[in-house]
């Protein structure tokens, strides 16, 4: 279990670390760590860059410095739609990032933020040790991507104007959804929408290129969505907005190490998955003062609502998924299977 004593000062390594042996020195395995959220430290700020940096810190301890690691924040390395991608062909070692955002790439990927399908965060992480964790996960690794850290966020809506509450709310107004899936349902209740990634939310809000976003409570706070936003729907007491967000690595990065330092990799990241469920649920409560703070109104969702949206949800998004390939398919049954 990783505690805050056994992590060291900074999770940011020097890029070339030596460890002499019997006469000879030898480089550490330096790891490039990228996502898309604002940078801070091991102590202060988003909890999805301070989980990389913990993740970075602990591994090299546990490997006496063998594993080094690099942290970019603010997709200061790769873009932030092409880290996915990059991951596949090796490119990129790590990355802490939005699974539905690889939709276009891999249309079953999309799983990770299905409007309605995950309601609570016991029921998300619940997959891990499910028929459908085991299914996603060996679909992933074919595709060239190890799962680390198992991550999922709430989610609610930042909007210029009125509240978004209910499905009826978002007629005429453009939206952000965050994936296909989450668009398809928007537009059913009569939204046209804005496909961006969740950094570029704040800057289409106060163009007015977009009337509201959705997107998780950290980003809500994070992106300081609240300059822009006179309205808040939060997340916290229910939502139909959860995104799987893990921290994933490159296959063919991780193929090339040792065993033992694949095992550090993989434990590290399972014992973060506490962390990283408490860092959303802090979140998802801290969004409504910061918007309170800000003057903003703050509406909350109620299971009754989070029904209508799934009812849509599941006449339009599930079967459009469902139909694309015989894994969509099943990932979909096995995902439902749990919420049952």
């Amino acid at each position: 279990m990783i505690t805050r004593r056994h992590l060291i000062a900074t999770a940011v390594a020097a890029p070339a670390i030596l460890r002499f042996g019997t006469g000879t020195a030898q480089a550490a395995t330096t790891l490039k760590i990228s996502h898309q959220f604002p940078g801070g430290t091991i102590d202060k700020g988003d909890f999805r860059d301070r989980l990389c940096r913990m993740f970075a810190a602990e591994v090299a301890k546990r490997s006496n410095g063998d594993i080094a690691a690099e942290i970019y924040p603010n997709s200061s390395l790769i873009k932030t739609n092409a880290q996915f991608s990059a991951m596949r062909k090796g490119a990129l070692d790590i990355s802490l990032y939005p699974m539905p955002y690889a939709g276009g790439e891999v249309p079953e990927t999309n799983i990770g933020l299905m409007p309605g399908l995950v309601t609570t965060y016991d029921q998300g992480l619940r997959w891990k040790k499910e028929p459908v964790g085991k299914a996603l996960t060996d679909f992933l690794a074919d595709k060239g991507i190890i799962l680390l850290t198992w991550v999922w966020q709430a989610g609610g809506v930042a909007s210029r104007s009125k509240p978004i509450v209910a499905p009826e709310d978002a007629k005429g107004l453009k939206v952000r959804g965050g994936s296909r899936e989450m668009d398809m349902v928007l537009q059913t209740a009569g939204a046209s929408v804005l496909s961006v990634p969740s950094n570029e939310i704040y800057a289409a809000m106060q163009t007015g290129a977009c009337d509201a976003g959705i997107t998780s409570s950290t980003s809500l706070i994070s992106f300081r969505l609240e300059e822009v936003a006179k309205s808040l729907t939060s997340g916290a007491g229910a939502s139909y907005w959860f995104m799987l967000e893990p921290l994933m690595m490159s296959k063919a990065i991780f193929d090339k190490l040792p065993k033992n330092h694949q095992d550090i990799l993989l434990a590290v990241g399972t014992e973060l998955e506490a962390f990283g469920r408490k860092g959303a649920q802090d979140d998802d409560v801290e969004v409504a003062k910061v918007y309170e703070k800000a003057g903003a109104k703050v509406s909350v969702l109620d299971a009754a609502t989070v029904g209508k949206w799934r009812d849509i949800a599941r006449d339009t998004a599930w079967k459009d998924y469902s139909a694309k390939t015989a894994t969509a398919a099943n990932l979909l049954k096995l995902a439902i299977d749990v919420a049952a």
